[in-house]
């Protein structure tokens, strides 16, 4: 009887390795907006890591994160760098382009909990009074995300964190 349960279990095993396996190789994680305010005011606020703790999901969950800036003040090659507590961990960003009041496409490398080398894109559209904000991130699926994600999806993970920021940044764009 022991060893049925133990051969079922590593057929159970090797059952979801082999479907983890055969999952895609990137994954794209995205969420839109309607800001009630003109596009270069809400690009100013994505464009300068300065003012991410006005939005930013992430920020508030450890008041001791250690943060550092470098590069220009703000716009193309500005860094944002950060360690934190197990809730934020560690990582990277860096502003790669930054089109004035329409995109800002950002490189985002995670070093701590996972590591992880992503592409985050900030699109904005002016629609009348209002921009449209298109908060898209996108990567690779090395084997151990695809596995997480036979679990949990990276949308139902991170889309979560997406939708706060972007509420964040709605309320503090429409402040008069």
């Amino acid at each position: 009887m022991l060893n049925k349960i133990a051969i079922a279990v590593v057929v159970v095993i090797a059952g979801i390795l082999v479907y983890a396996a055969t999952r895609p190789d990137s994954f794209s994680v995205q969420r839109t907006t309607s800001i009630h305010a003109p596009p270069d005011k809400v690009f100013a606020m994505i464009n300068d890591f300065h003012r991410w703790g006005e939005w930013s999901p992430w920020e508030k969950l450890d008041p001791e994160m250690k943060r550092s800036f470098t590069g220009p003040p703000a716009g193309q090659g500005t860094v944002y760098e950060w360690t934190g507590n197990s809730k934020v961990g560690a990582g990277r960003m860096e502003i790669l382009k930054a089109a004035p009041a329409s995109k800002v496409d950002i490189k985002l490398d995670f070093i701590k909990p996972f590591e992880g080398h992503n592409v985050a894109e900030f699109t904005l559209t002016p629609q009348g009074e209002n921009t449209e904000v298109v908060w898209v991130m996108h990567g690779p699926a090395p084997f151990v995300t695809k596995l997480m994600g036979v679990f949990v999806s990276m949308d139902s993970m991170i889309g979560k964190d997406f939708e706060a920021g972007l509420a964040n940044m709605k309320a503090a764009a429409e402040k008069p």
